[in-house]
């Protein structure tokens, strides 16, 4: 990829969680339009992305959906042009990223970001530029992964990274993270899949880390969870 290529690099923000964990607030909202700062999770993210000069976003919905929609129109406001992947039932990450891909478009890499996370700050020219070496290197990875410190609620992390080499076993000088839920994927992880039947990440990760195909970094910067009504309060405290 060229600079120029990257910055045109497709993203898919995942909005069609229930947000289960955040009721009564999701009760007639969708989590990723719930507030920081009098500004939506979404728009944290909107913003990042047209700052950083891509254009093109996907976003899927499921609960209350017509709200994202009515919330973010075309994605005109933010300088961005949005698009919808409405989902009828959740189709959990990878069957969501999976309908929503001819939509995306990508020529190979497209960068994802799940709507329920709040990072301010995140570096998204970094992560650009991330995705331009990813086609250069061997065994061309299927996924680029950012792993975060273990937080208090999810202590025991998801994979282990030793250097950029993600795995799900682990091995000598290894350090088990969290998946930050913001990831650059290869299409070709999702060719497998069928249209319209849910399917979960997790799996077809794991596989990929199997096939030595996985890569990824540890993100210091802030990054947070917004998994609770309590947690939400917390972070309105904290960035007022």
């Amino acid at each position: 990829m060229t600079e120029t290529s990257t910055k045109m690099l497709p993203c898919f923000l995942l909005a069609a969680g229930r947000g289960e964990r955040m009721r009564p607030l999701t009760d007639d909202l969708p989590k990723p339009l719930l507030t920081i700062q009098n500004k939506s999770l979404l728009a944290w993210h909107l913003e990042a992305l047209a700052k950083a000069g891509i254009s093109k976003v996907v976003i899927n919905h499921a609960w209350l959906g017509s709200k994202i929609e009515n919330a973010l129109g075309n994605g005109q406001e933010f300088g961005l042009d949005i698009q919808y992947s409405p989902e009828v039932n959740a189709l959990e990450t990878a069957g969501g990223i999976c309908k929503a891909l001819p939509l995306l478009a990508p020529t190979d890499y497209f960068l994802v970001i799940n709507g329920d996370v709040f990072s301010p700050n995140l570096p998204i020219a970094q992560i650009l530029q991330t995705a331009s070496g990813l086609n250069t290197q061997s065994n061309k990875p299927l996924a680029h992964l950012f792993m975060v410190p273990n937080p208090i609620q999810h202590p025991n992390g998801d994979f282990y990274l030793n250097g950029s080499e993600v795995a799900d076993q682990e091995s000598k000088g290894a350090e088990k993270l969290t998946f930050s839920g913001i990831g650059v994927y290869h299409k070709d992880l999702f060719k497998d899949l069928v249209m319209d039947v849910p399917a979960k990440l997790a799996p077809i990760l794991r596989q990929a880390m199997s096939e030595n195909r996985v890569r990824g970094e540890k993100y210091l910067g802030p990054w947070h969870d917004v998994g609770t009504p309590e947690r939400l309060q917390e972070l309105n405290a904290i960035y007022e």
